[in-house]
């Protein structure tokens, strides 16, 4: 058994864990990774990155079949699935090997294998010392992390239906979705949140015929309900199928060997495969939680505003504590909690001021309040609405029929909130970030300078709407 001696442990080397080592290797620390899969976690390898590859991929074959729109005979395209998932690997390969090299850079030691966190013993008179078993080698003595401090951030998985479960052969999770072998002729998914509605752009743009299934009332139930909307019919205009308010059961939903069938109101349709997106669950599970004095809630762990669990030295961040799952949320909360080890007296996060994207066609991006959270917390506001037609880079960008909205309090001028549905929103939405964090007007947001032309130019409209002296609206 070998013992080694450390100031931080970090379980989980994702977006969270390997930032949070970096971070922490600059603060002084000595600091060690345990990683049972691939740096860089879901983010990298299964979630963030090889979608988003996989969706640039779809947005160029939609921009040769629609060429015709900007002046250019259109051309159908022919492509193959095993070259875009080639490509998409290339990239994450490149990533991965970046995230590698990082490691060494900063002197984070990488313990490949599960780890563990023991009870007090022999090693340490407090719960934290991690045990990390080589996955390949079950007979191997299991590694000893002797350490002042733990990190947990060992994210999360895909969640499955109790009646559904995985089987990555006709019932898959998005996990499998990144290593398709063809593009399924009829695609059924379950749930019309982000994930969900992210691959439903993607394989309808790859030419699957795609029924999405939503429980709930709405799609996205956390965006503004105009964006909902709006979304849903650009979703359908391309031919995405919507059942919304419709709950399964066993009864409803027949697995076969190479297919699905699924019972609506009035009739059973066939499906080649059937993806479940109806959330994430934290990866708490045999992690030696049992061993501290860590509470958890609901499967999500308990922490203070500086990610502080009961066990005042365990830290956990990201998705296993069940705030917004995110990677840059995990990302600035990893940041936070290796400063408030460091004694650097961090500033706490305001989740009002992080930026949520959806890489749909058409983009979507929000930060701040809703206006169903505004109406709820019972502050005086204004609303403005500016069509993404009044911007003349949008227009010509083919993204006119989008729309911005802002939020904002009626007496100090303070932005509430902002919401767009459209192109490159997914990019504007840092600069409304930006706007939320130093607490700037609307009237300030309006009267900085912006490069005509530009998309950008929609926050520009919104903030001089918003404050009353509106131009192009």
């Amino acid at each position: 058994m070998l013992a080694h001696n450390y100031d931080l442990v970090i379980l989980g080397g994702g977006t969270a864990g390997y930032v949070a080592a970096i971070k922490a290797s600059k603060n002084g620390l000595k600091t060690a990774i345990v990683e049972s899969k691939k740096l860089g976690g879901t983010c990298l390898h299964n979630g963030c990155i090889p979608t988003k590859s996989m969706l640039k991929s779809a947005e160029v074959i939609t921009y040769m079949k629609d060429a015709e729109k900007y002046g250019v005979d259109s051309y159908t395209p022919s492509f193959s699935i095993e070259n875009i998932v080639n490509r998409k690997n290339a990239v994450v390969d490149q990533m991965f090997k970046g995230v590698q090299g990082l490691m060494k850079k900063n002197g984070v030691d990488v313990f490949e294998g599960y780890g563990r966190i023991l009870g007090p013993s022999i090693f340490s008179p407090m719960a934290g010392t991690v045990a990390v078993e080589n996955p390949n080698d079950e007979e191997a003595e299991a590694e000893i992390l002797i350490n002042n401090n733990v990190l947990i951030a060992t994210g999360s998985k895909p969640r499955e239906l109790p009646f559904l479960p995985f089987d990555g052969n006709v019932v898959l999770s998005s996990d499998h979705m990144m290593n398709l072998e063809a593009i399924p002729e009829n695609l059924a998914i379950i749930g019309g949140g982000v994930i969900g509605l992210e691959f439903a752009s993607l394989m309808t743009d790859l030419g699957a015929n795609v029924t999405v299934i939503e429980a709930g009332k709405s799609l996205i139930p956390a965006e503004d309900k105009d964006v909902s909307k709006r979304l849903q019919k650009a979703l359908a205009d391309k031919g995405v199928a919507f059942h919304i308010g419709l709950g399964l059961s066993e009864d409803t939903v027949k697995v076969e060997e190479s297919s699905v069938s699924i019972t609506f109101e009035e009739e059973t349709k066939q499906f080649d495969k059937v993806l479940v997106s109806i959330g994430r669950s934290p990866n708490t599970e045999d992690i030696g939680l049992n061993n501290t004095k860590i509470e958890t809630n609901n499967g999500f762990i308990v922490t203070n505003e500086f990610y502080q669990t009961k066990d005042k030295h365990i830290y956990a961040v990201g998705d296993v504590i069940g705030n917004l799952q995110l990677a840059h949320v995990a990302t600035k909360e990893g940041l936070i909690a290796v400063d408030h080890m460091a004694d650097q007296s961090p500033i706490t996060l305001d989740y009002n001021t992080v930026p949520k994207c959806i890489y749909t066609q058409p983009e979507v991006a929000s930060v701040g309040m809703n206006e169903a959270q505004i109406k709820e917390s019972g502050v005086p506001y204004i609303k403005k609405k500016v069509a993404f037609g009044a911007v003349g880079k949008a227009v010509i960008a083919g993204g006119g029929n989008g729309f911005g909205k802002m939020y904002v309090e009626k007496e100090t001028g303070s932005i509430l909130g902002v919401t767009m549905i459209g192109p490159s929103v997914t990019e504007l939405i840092n600069e409304a970030a930006l706007a939320k964090f130093v607490d700037a007007s609307a009237l300030e947001l309006g009267t900085s300078v912006h490069a005509h032309p530009s998309i950008g130019e929609i926050l520009m409209e919104l903030g001089l709407d918003a404050a009353g002296v509106g131009i192009h609206v």
